[in-house]
């Protein structure tokens, strides 16, 4: 909204604050009394938009505030929500990876071939769960040590080349912890 701030003066008429500087009137005069009722009326109607403008940011302020907080608090719940669901998913899958093993365990006079099958099928089923939850196992044999991603527990003596994992003691996955391994040296 533009407005016009300055009242319209007749042509030989000069603002009235330029009347004040050019006369050197001492400040303790208000501006009300120079101003006749007219330029007034025009002033306060001028400052009540002002201070309505004013008062109407003031609030559209206050609702983005608001706005921002319920933006901030609704992000927060929905990562609980996400962290939650995530686990319980996680969670579904595992409980089939354990009904397995007990299953294994009820029957004690199984054959040797048959229970490893059952481990294989177990352990099929526990890869499916962590790649449904993003867990990968981070390859170390072989490659160059990394101390990002494995934690050297030894080095030995081999003819692989230098700072080369040459064994693995414990894998790592890429939400857990570093592998566990052994890196060779000359």
């Amino acid at each position: 909204m533009t407005t016009n701030v300055m009242p319209p003066y007749e042509e030989n008429e000069t603002a009235p604050i330029m009347d004040d500087i050019s006369q050197n009137k001492p400040e303790t005069e208000t501006v009300s009394e120079n101003v006749p009722e007219s330029r007034e009326a025009f002033f306060l109607k001028q400052l009540a938009v002002v201070q309505q403008e004013a008062e109407e940011n003031k609030n559209q302020a206050l609702r983005a505030i608001a706005e921002m907080e319920n933006i901030r608090r609704r992000a927060q719940e929905d990562i609980q929500k996400a962290s939650k669901f995530a686990i319980e998913s996680f969670a579904e899958h595992l409980l089939s990876v354990k009904d397995s093993l007990e299953m294994a365990l009820v029957n004690p006079t199984q054959e040797v071939s048959s229970l490893q099958q059952g481990v294989e099928l177990t352990l099929k089923q526990l890869n499916h769960a962590f790649e449904r939850a993003r867990i990968h196992e981070v390859p170390s044999e072989g490659q160059i040590f990394d101390p990002n991603i494995h934690q050297a527990v030894s080095t030995i003596q081999n003819d692989a080349p230098e700072n080369t994992v040459v064994q693995v003691y414990q894998k790592g996955y890429r939400l857990n912890d570093r592998a566990m391994v052994v890196v060779a040296k000359k």
